[in-house]
């Protein structure tokens, strides 16, 4: 795939440049090496669009027999950066796609518990990776709505571009969260949870902080909790993402409290909601340290709350969310936490 993408890069670096009319030795340097980033970023959405296409067909084939799969869109809030304020349609709410699985054995249920299933990855998507763990939770009788928030790949540059890292990503997901309580008819608004890991642990973490009262429970696992101390430990590359003009805009040194209000950790004084949190002491992506330090911080404005801190479990980041006897048993411990509070028809005993 490699090989063919650098020849279509090279065909088209190639009809690029005849159709100039001035002779190839005016193309300056600089000028030819946007041509070819613009070109490498145009290849790498196409194949995340046609990625995205055949994870999509994946789902039918992977849990049709258990789930009545649709994908729908909803308007959430604009974009967090608007290029050209004055024109039209500038203003307008980004459209965000989401997954809904409804399970076929519970079709006759009058009402059901939701799950907002929230994915991980800064730039990430709800693929079908999570159908092994969709899957138990359909068993048990939960709908899910999973948000394709801004940022997620696959849906082309623009939508990509959105990103805004700890704020208006989190607006998608509550209006996720609305969109299904208003539009499923199965869904009991008195039993919504939200769950995720990673990145998607964070947006948890911030939609249960900023609003407790849409949510009767929440899971998150190895959650990214602390952006300051996460650039901290990362490399240059990593932290120049946040302050590009797509993201946040502007580096930690430059706007400190920005980083904060975005950051699971300074605000756990808000939690409202029963939670639970799981992490590992040799996870190479969120370090320990995060997670710990939120822990801390709900310790210390005497919050209640459960958590876990697995001791170097095989897997590392993404220890809970495999094919393993712990994992399974790690999922166990979330599924019967969840059903504390949201009570499904078939709740693990």
């Amino acid at each position: 795939m490699r090989r063919l993408y650098c020849l279509l890069l090279f065909i088209c670096i190639g009809f690029s440049i005849k159709a100039q009319t001035a002779p190839a030795s005016t193309t300056s340097a600089p000028d030819l090496n946007e041509r070819i980033r613009q070109l490498e970023e145009n290849l790498r959405h196409s194949d995340q669009t046609i990625t995205k296409h055949i994870d999509d067909l994946l789902w039918y084939q992977k849990l049709g027999d258990v789930a009545v799969i649709d994908k729908i869109r909803y308007a959430s809030k604009p974009p967090h950066v608007i290029k050209n304020p004055t024109g039209q349609g500038a203003s307008n709410p980004v459209i965000i796609p989401a997954y809904t699985f409804v399970p076929k054995k519970f079709a006759s249920a009058k009402k059901l518990p939701l799950l907002v299933f929230v994915h991980d990855g800064i730039h990430g998507d709800f693929s079908t990776l999570y159908a092994h763990i969709v899957r138990e939770l359909l068993d048990q009788g939960y709908l899910i709505v999973a948000p394709e928030y801004r940022g997620s790949v696959g849906y082309g540059g623009g939508f990509y571009n959105q990103i805004d890292y700890g704020d208006y990503e989190n607006d998608d997901v509550l209006a996720g969260k609305r969109w299904a309580v208003e539009t499923m008819p199965q869904v009991d608004a008195d039993r919504v949870g939200i769950i995720g890991w990673s990145h998607g642990g964070m947006i948890s973490l911030m939609n249960i902080f900023d609003h407790p009262e849409d949510y009767k429970v929440a899971y998150a696992g190895v959650p990214v909790s602390d952006i300051i101390a996460r650039l901290g430990y990362k490399t240059p590359q990593y932290r120049a993402i946040f302050s590009a003009a797509t993201h946040i805009g502007k580096d930690p040194s430059d706007n400190v409290a920005e980083y904060r209000r975005r950051s699971p950790v300074w605000n756990a004084q808000k939690l409202k909601t029963p939670l639970l949190i799981h992490t590992n002491t040799n996870d190479e992506d969120v370090n320990v340290l995060e997670v710990e330090s939120l822990i801390n911080a709900l310790k210390a404005h005497e919050k209640k709350f459960e958590y876990k801190i697995y001791q170097d479990a095989p897997g590392g980041h993404s220890f809970n969310r495999l094919d393993t006897k712990l994992a399974r048993d790690s999922r166990e411990e979330i599924y019967k936490f969840l059903a504390r509070y949201l009570n499904p028809p078939a709740a693990l005993k």
